[in-house]
């Protein structure tokens, strides 16, 4: 039996004009404004659980835990998944760590009730998802500035994927760009 109502997982990313994705923090925090953040406030209340691998698990549990307002409330109060063959135990309130076969859990977290899953970044964990086909939307959000040095967005192995373009636009702080894309019906499918 094929389930229709699946949840939806979100992928989100922070870009630099150079493809670059890791350390936003050091590079993205002057583009991102009021806007930005009442943007990431409605997706994140759009979701019921987060998901990450233990990269972004590291550092959120580092900032997110002490902060407080709207966005870190609903952040600690939502349930978290970090994907881990290595993380033995996650002190982050409300954090489950999942050790087993990454593509079979999230794939059993989507088909489970409830709204949709977000996930941050593109690390490892965020290309092996779209990789295998599990990501339902991927949402860049363009920085204007070059960054001399990191992780570029997609790296060399990945598979092959098209993605339709569904939305596009200024993004919601001045010099910022938003780029929405859902994968592409595939040739010969349905």
């Amino acid at each position: 039996m094929t389930h229709t109502n699946s949840r939806r997982l979100t992928q989100s990313v922070l870009v630099s004009l150079n493809g670059v994705i890791s350390s936003p923090a050091a590079w993205a925090g002057p583009y991102f404004g009021a806007g930005s953040a009442a943007r990431s406030l409605a997706a994140l209340q759009r979701s019921d659980a987060l998901l990450m691998g233990r990269t972004t698990y590291e550092i959120f549990s580092r900032q997110w835990p002490a902060a407080s307002g709207p966005y870190a409330d609903h952040l600690n109060r939502m349930p978290k998944y970090v994907f881990s063959s290595t993380l033995r135990r996650a002190d982050w309130r409300n954090t489950t760590v999942v050790p087993g076969d990454v593509l079979e859990e999230v794939h059993a977290l989507k088909e489970a009730d409830g709204n949709d899953l977000v996930v941050y970044g593109h690390g490892r964990f965020g290309q092996t998802l779209v990789d295998a086909g599990l990501v339902d939307e991927l949402s860049l959000t363009i920085v204007p500035v070059f960054v001399p040095a990191g992780t570029p967005l997609f790296r060399d192995g990945g598979q092959n994927r098209r993605w339709e373009l569904v939305q596009a636009g200024p993004g919601h702080d001045p010099g910022l760009v938003d780029l929405t894309y859902r994968p592409a019906a595939q040739e010969g499918s349905g």
